[in-house]
């Protein structure tokens, strides 16, 4: 079984305004059909794949799904859906959107988007939300890494934020969405170290020069059971997301080093996520 730990739900235009939708032409080739549709992911995916989705909320940049949305939806594919709520910390009311989101609506996890929303995440101020999700076993999945938005501010993107918030929470669990692309060294250097701290390799695989480069350091490191499988849909697809993980591992790599472990490879495309996760 394929666990994707790293979808959206979008339902454009109501849930995405600008900048977001109108600089999202450079997330990769041009436009991107940000409008989601079950039939569409569904048919780009395995049968019996088990999907995390996510809304997101960043007024900052023009993105807000409402968490009621993401519930609705999942409910429709209880088998294959799994929804988090979303929250921005800068909005009045985000406490009690994150009681709402857990209590009433049955949501599982978190999704945060610090740079999307421009707010530290290693802020002290935070750590009732930590331990509110660790307490209820809520895990966090943590954009890291660029962005196409111009008003989102790099800083808060990178991965060592959340090595701040691992030592203060180690019963946490968090996963760094994109593998911290471009800063996949010190994602790694982050995963490594923390328990219950996991990438996701979402969204890299059309960047083959990066994916191979990216793999190789986790190889090297050692972390390959740290690493998670994720689309990152609608920007890409789970088929399309396996496709890419298995052309980089077939290339020879660079003369005198060994190639990635293929092994290595199809224990990610199939790594038994949601049970490290504890959302079995």
């Amino acid at each position: 079984m394929i666990v994707d730990v790293h979808s959206h739900l979008f339902s454009c235009p109501d849930d995405v305004g600008d900048p977001f939708a109108a600089e999202s032409a450079r997330a990769h080739g041009g436009h991107v059909d940000l409008t989601v549709r079950w039939a569409d992911y569904a048919a780009t995916s395995p049968a019996g794949t088990r999907t995390v989705v996510v809304g997101g909320k960043a007024r900052r940049s023009g993105l807000w799904v409402d968490d009621a949305a993401v519930a609705a939806y999942a409910a429709e594919h209880p088998d294959r859906l799994i929804g988090y709520l979303s929250l921005d910390p800068t909005q009045p009311g985000w406490r009690d959107e994150l009681e709402h989101g857990h209590r009433d609506l049955g949501l599982r996890g978190i999704k945060l988007m610090p740079m999307y929303a421009g707010f530290d995440p290693a802020a002290p101020e935070l750590d009732d939300l930590y331990a509110y999700a660790a307490r209820h076993g809520l895990p966090l999945l943590v954009h890291t890494g660029t962005t196409f938005v111009s008003a989102a501010p790099l800083r808060y993107a990178l991965p060592v934020h959340l090595d701040e918030v691992a030592i203060r929470h180690p019963e946490l669990r968090m996963v760094l969405a994109h593998l911290g692309h471009p800063y996949e060294g010190e994602c790694i250097a982050v995963i490594r170290k923390h328990r219950h701290v996991y990438a996701d390799v979402s969204a890299l695989h059309y960047r083959p020069f990066q994916l191979w480069h990216s793999l190789r350091l986790a190889q090297d490191y050692g972390v390959w059971g740290k690493l998670l499988f994720g689309s990152d849909y609608p920007f890409t697809t789970v088929d399309a997301s396996v496709e890419g993980l298995r052309a980089v591992g077939a290339v020879s790599g660079i003369p005198g080093l060994p190639p990635l472990d293929r092994e290595e490879i199809e224990k990610l495309i199939h790594r038994p996520s949601l049970d490290l996760l504890g959302l079995s």
